[in-house]
């Protein structure tokens, strides 16, 4: 029955998509569960343009909140305008794999923002694929029948690009101007009455330092009906104990674990979860120190210059059972890796004798030579100038 669904979506949208293209560019971010990420910032900036451009989010049904609240145009992925909007869209604005069975007109262009530089292996250098549904072979063909469909590709570096083109067996045209969702980081100080307002709105306090943590997922954990089960033990007890006075703690779980995990039993002004209905790149903007572990966010955080911590329990396990990394990360890293909840802790007390070294610097000529701090803009007038064309 799956098959037979999958199978006449796509033939109506393969239909849909011989007709003329609305002035329609559609966005999706994390499957439709998010208004975030690189197709928030070319929104925003398409929106600040006062474009003609008709500008409408896909949204998962049950993640309508931030859309309604924001008053964001949007429409409910499955539902009947949905299957009369997105086949028809001139552009598709995307930052994940879409299934196949959504079939891509030729008349569509197909902007694939992706959502982060790898650390960890992704698309076919995976050697072992450990996602329930998948072997490694299908995996692979599924990933390069999708690679396949894209016209314009985002990276933040020459390595990212590199890797992209490996991984993802990626043909196309690559944009090598950062990841839209950098802009603000690349921009730091023009952006400091936002992060003063983002600061107001979690109702934290100025005299207050801003602790992230946000790791990434595991696909080996148990898979449940509302997303991955998350098995770190991060010391939330001893953190409060220690620094309730002087930090707070943010907490970004990943989209896929976000919603298995209850955070009502912690004091809610010192340990606020922000898994949902905050953009991460609006998050690293206020932290003044992050913890990840293998998170993309690292990355992006370096543009501040800002303290990094990274907790990382199982990275032996991690490298040689679950994804694997691209480059040795006990030297690339620039900051220190911690595998001890107690050690972590030490570390918070030390914060303040950490500085950006040589290392941090060469971290970032390395990982983010492309960040221009107008990505968005050039995005958005390849989507402009594209539109011209077609009139």
């Amino acid at each position: 029955m799956k098959k037979m669904i999958e199978k006449l979506i796509s033939i109506w949208f393969s239909m849909l998509g011989h007709l003329p293209k609305k002035n329609i560019v559609y966005f999706e971010s994390f499957h439709g569960k998010q208004f975030s990420d690189n197709p928030k910032a070319i929104y925003d900036y398409l929106k600040k343009e006062n474009t003609t451009l008709e500008l409408v989010w896909g949204v998962t049904a049950g993640y309508e909140e931030t859309f309604k609240e924001k008053k964001v145009p949007h429409v409910r992925r499955f539902s009947l305008r949905w299957f009369f909007m997105m086949p028809r869209a001139k552009f598709w604005v995307i930052n994940t794999r879409t299934p196949l069975w959504l079939t891509k007109s030729k008349k569509t262009t197909y902007i694939q923002t992706w959502h982060g530089t790898p650390l960890k292996r992704i698309g076919t250098d995976i050697e072992e694929v450990n996602i329930p549904g998948y072997t490694k072979e299908s995996y692979d063909k599924e990933f390069l029948a999708e690679s396949k469909r894209w016209d314009y590709l985002t990276t933040s570096s020459s390595y990212t690009t590199t890797h992209f083109k490996q991984a993802f067996g990626y043909p196309g045209k690559i944009i090598e101007k950062g990841f839209p969702r950098n802009d603000q980081l690349v921009n730091l100080k023009q952006n400091n009455d936002k992060a003063d307002d983002l600061r107001a709105i979690l109702g934290i306090s100025p005299d207050k330092k801003i602790v992230l943590y946000a790791p990434t997922w595991r696909e080996t954990d148990n898979k449940t009906s509302e997303g991955y089960e998350f098995n770190i033990d991060f010391p939330y007890t001893n953190f409060l104990k220690q620094f309730s006075d002087e930090m707070v703690l943010l907490v970004r779980m990943h989209y896929l674990v976000a919603q298995t995990l209850d955070f009502s039993s912690w004091p809610s002004d010192q340990v606020i979860d922000v898994s949902t209905g905050y953009d991460m790149s609006d998050l690293l903007l206020i932290s003044d120190v992050l913890i990840t572990d293998y998170s993309s966010c690292l990355f992006d955080f370096s543009l501040t210059n800002r303290t990094m911590l990274f907790f990382m329990p199982d990275s032996t396990q991690y490298e040689e059972d679950i994804r694997g990394f691209y480059l040795p990360i006990q030297s690339l890293l620039p900051g220190p890796i911690i595998k001890e909840p107690d050690a972590l802790i030490e570390q918070l007390k030390q914060i303040d004798d950490i500085v950006v070294d040589k290392q941090y610097e060469e971290f970032k000529q390395t990982f983010c030579n492309h960040e221009t701090g107008k990505s968005a803009q050039h995005i958005a007038e390849i989507i402009k100038k594209e539109m011209s064309e077609t009139r």
